[in-house]
């Protein structure tokens, strides 16, 4: 019976289709294979990764992303140098799927490629495979011309976690590329030394807005953050609306009670983002202070607000007000 019905994802079967004159059909040879799920078909798809046809390439680089390991790393770092943009956009979107710290291998040399796509499109992939042995690589590659390589080489430090590339981390907070600053300062939230929250203090000053609002987060992560409170509190009334609101929500993790008034003052905002934040907010530090300001809030024309300040009142105890209509 078995053999009457011998499966029909037999990789001697699929291979067949690879080798069909027409593109199409060995493009779904190649979808099939990776339908398969199985390990043998990764050297059949590298092979077709030197397929004539640039769509045949394309869906092999695609199909690699079904699989791991140091193999397909392989196979797509070369994909990754195709000369048809499509083809190296598949093999970077396959790339990212790596999962295996072994992979990383093949990856590496990929850093110092002369084109900044592979060099990116690596470290990018580097990031999630959090192998020590790219630690190295990523801080060579601090040093790229191209923005996008050097924010690509941060978060690979960042989701090392090493303690002892902060110094790198700090120097790029520094980068002349505002979205360089930004991913230096979210790496740089692993780190609880006083001299990072420092830095990322500093950085509330900076003169990009998504800087200050990276800066503004990551203080309520770190457990000296509360020693920060004055520039945090300052950063409330910056210019920009997702920056206080990154503000009220380290205000309320660092339960900084000297900030009460002035989260208070941010339930009325026109951004009913930025009144629930402060609602949690006031409900995490709990000062009842805080009260007559929230019960004025609990008929907010936001339900998600009114819900909030039922919340944050509940956390300072006593009566509340009736819940309103959503």
């Amino acid at each position: 019976m078995s053999g009457l019905f011998e499966a029909y994802n037999d990789l001697d079967d699929l291979a067949e289709g690879l080798t069909a004159d027409s593109a199409g059909e060995r493009r779904v040879a190649v979808m099939e294979l990776a339908d398969s799920g199985q390990p043998g078909a990764i050297p059949l798809l590298a092979k077709m990764l030197g397929d004539s046809d640039a769509g045949v390439r394309r869906q092999a680089a695609l199909a690699l992303g079904e699989f791991d390991g140091p193999d397909t790393a392989a196979a797509l770092a070369i994909a990754i140098a195709d000369p048809e943009a499509q083809v190296a956009e598949a093999a970077a979107l396959s790339m990212a799927e790596l999962k295996d710290p072994s992979a990383a291998a093949p990856l590496l040399p990929l850093v110092r490629h002369e084109n900044p796509f592979v060099r990116e499109s690596a470290l990018r992939a580097l990031k999630d495979l959090k192998n020590p042995d790219s630690l190295q690589h990523a801080l060579e590659a601090l040093q790229d011309a191209e923005p996008a390589v050097r924010i690509q080489a941060v978060g690979v430090i960042g989701f090392l976690k090493i303690e002892e590339a902060t110094p790198a981390l700090i120097a790029a907070a520094g980068d002349s590329d505002p979205q360089v600053r930004r991913a230096a300062i979210n790496a740089l939230s692993f780190s609880h030394t006083r001299k990072t929250a420092e830095v990322i203090n500093a950085a509330l000053a900076d003169r990009d807005w998504m800087v200050r609002e990276a800066a503004a987060e990551a203080l309520g992560r770190n457990m000296h953050g509360a020693a920060m409170a004055g520039d945090l509190i300052t950063a409330l009334d910056d210019e920009f609306w997702q920056v206080r609101i990154k503000a009220v929500r380290s205000l309320g993790q660092t339960k900084t009670a000297a900030a009460v008034t002035q989260i208070c003052a941010a339930l009325s905002h026109e951004q009913a983002n930025l009144r629930k934040e402060a609602a949690a907010a006031l409900g995490e530090i709990g000062d009842a202070t805080a009260r007559q300001s929230l019960e004025a809030a609990a008929d907010d024309l936001d339900a998600d607000v009114r819900k909030t300040v039922r919340w944050a009142l509940g956390r300072l105890g006593g009566a509340q007000p009736a819940q309103a209509s959503s």
